[in-house]
């Protein structure tokens, strides 16, 4: 029975699972959640407490980070591979950065838009955290490091070929979408729980508790409001995080033109309650629920199952290391030791006697064996010892045989690697005019552009004169006509420039955050931004900035 140990490894958070797989048969041996000030001490507790001494051990990635290229799929798999390759050396050129710090994975996904290309999925990190991982856990057995962006689609059946969204809600939040069963993009933001966390903290200074009271927080949606008893001191810490995922999911979904029919959530946030009903609300077009191992779905257990859902990226990862998943993504490479380990262990069966007690064929042959390489040149040959000279000879003429072919092969490499570069140096003779005409058109494109930028100068003072004529008047208007009944405003400032501040204040803060929406949708204001609210008596008092749109 296989076996491997999840590590999902967080600042300040661990999650972990060990699971068992015998055939077709998944089972979770043991789980849990850990907060630590110590990582490496919390790992080898954790590792005690399920006994996964000799267990492997699969663990995510740290910061991973996400590009893609589009290739012709007509190539061999050898000359995609390649290309691949250089495509991302390119894309480090263009964004500057030093590919040799660098270490990726790639996938090959389906084109979306164009059947005759596909598109390679990069997740790409410094190696240096690999490298930190590993020293992390040096003296246990790691044998997979893989990013959980990817690795979370492993808890989803794949026979459903349904559009789906995973979204991923640990410290930062990873969406990634999976079309046709198979992993097609993923945008990682840069917020999540850590705001939420870091918010409680300011009160309560644990990150354990800061847990604790998100698990205790209940979210209303419009309709069941009514029926809250009483308002959490936290939900204000809560919703606004809560709120910019969900726009930031919308745009996401919106850029990438990507329809779904299904929203899976998962990861800390998972524990709030009601989570799943507030996405519903706000995705009303697809279907919204809290994302459950599919395994775990079928089985008939006595545990909670949101006790399994808590530990969801440590059962993903242990799913990896159980050969569940994209095997190429896969960052632990295997040293020379380990592959010559593998090579050279056999296992040999069979018992020393029959039921007879007598000696089987199997005993013959290993005292056959033991015997085979004792030199008694005053004994007869047996067959076993003729067989074993003629297959040495068969070799010995096949290595003569390779030899040769290699040698011609290596002939004909030489003459092409001639042709090949006469080839280069021509088109490096080609390359260097084409770059001196560069030079001359490059020249006088500058001088157009200089005269271009002088006259777009002149017409953008022109343009903001009129501009600016009538855009206050027009401000306030459009500030009348779309304000809420329930919010008021206290103050409107113009500062200097386009630079508008607006203090507004309202009873409830779904009415500000629709009054924010409103300014932003219909681009009364530019750029706009607003604080999270602050309560004074009944009423939130926020402050939305933004520029004037000219």
């Amino acid at each position: 029975m296989a076996g491997c140990l999840g590590l999902y490894i967080e600042d300040n958070v661990i999650k972990y699972a060990k699971i068992s797989r015998d055939r077709d048969n998944l089972k979770v041996e043991a789980f849990g959640l850990k907060f630590y000030d110590n990582v490496e001490e919390t790992i080898k507790q954790i590792i005690s407490e399920t006994y996964s001494f000799k267990t492997p051990i699969s663990i995510n990635l740290s910061g991973e980070k996400y590009t893609y290229a589009e290739l012709f799929n007509l190539l061999n798999a050898k000359d995609i591979n390649k290309a691949a390759s250089t495509e991302f050396e390119y894309f480090c050129n263009e964004n500057h950065k030093n590919r040799n710090a660098l270490d990726y994975r790639n996938l090959l996904v389906p084109n979306l838009t164009d059947k005759d290309k596909i598109t390679s999925l990069y997740a790409y990190t410094e190696k240096s955290d690999i490298v930190g991982k590993l020293q992390m856990l040096s003296g246990f057995s790691v044998s997979n490091i893989s990013p959980i962006s990817v690795t979370i689609s492993n808890l989803i059946n794949s026979a459903n070929k349904k559009n789906k969204l995973i979204l991923n809600i640990e410290m930062n939040t990873s969406a990634t979408f999976i079309i046709n069963g198979q992993v097609e993009k993923v945008e990682i933001m840069d917020i999540g729980m850590e705001e939420i966390f870091n918010n409680i903290i300011t009160r309560e200074n644990s990150y354990a508790k800061a847990y604790e009271i998100c698990k205790n927080t209940t979210i209303y949606t419009t309709q069941g409001r009514n029926l809250q008893v009483e308002e959490n001191e936290y939900i204000e810490d809560i919703m606004p995080t809560l709120y910019k995922i969900v726009e930031r999911v919308k745009e996401i979904i919106a850029q990438n033109k990507i329809s779904v029919d299904e929203l899976y959530i998962t990861g800390l946030a998972a524990a709030i309650n009601n989570i799943d009903l507030y996405f519903q609300e706000n995705f009303l077009e697809m279907k919204c629920e809290i994302l459950a191992p599919f395994f775990v779905q079928k089985s008939n257990i006595k545990l909670n199952i949101m006790d399994y859902i808590e530990v969801n990226s440590a059962i993903s990862l242990a799913l990896q290391g159980l050969g569940i998943g994209y095997k190429e993504m896969n960052f632990k490479k295997v040293s020379l030791k380990e592959k010559l380990s593998q090579a050279l262990t056999i296992e040999v069966g069979g018992s020393s006697k029959n039921k007879n007690g007598k000696n089987n064929a199997n005993s013959v042959s290993m005292d056959k064996l033991k015997n085979l390489f004792k030199l008694d040149f005053n004994t007869p040959l047996d067959i076993i010892e003729k067989n074993m000279i003629r297959c040495a000879a068969g070799i010995f003429i096949l290595i003569l045989a390779y030899g040769g072919v290699s040698a011609f092969a290596l002939s004909k490499i030489n003459e092409k690697d001639t042709e090949v570069n006469e080839y280069i140096a021509e088109t490096n003779a080609q390359i260097a005019v084409m770059t001196n005409n560069y030079r001359l058109i490059s020249e006088r494109t500058q001088q157009y552009s200089s005269m271009i930028q002088k006259i777009d100068e002149a017409n953008d003072k022109i343009t903001q004169s009129y501009a600016k004529k009538n855009v206050l008047p027009n401000f306030l208007t459009e500030i009348m006509f779309n304000i809420p009944k329930e919010v008021q405003l206290l103050s409107i400032q113009n500062g200097s420039g386009k630079k508008i501040s607006i203090e507004a204040q309202s009873r409830e803060y779904e009415q500000l955050g629709y009054f924010i929406a409103k300014i932003r949708n219909e681009a009364i204001l530019t750029d706009v931004t607003a604080t999270s609210g602050i309560r004074q008596g009944e009423f939130i008092l926020v402050t939305i900035e933004g520029n004037l749109p000219y």
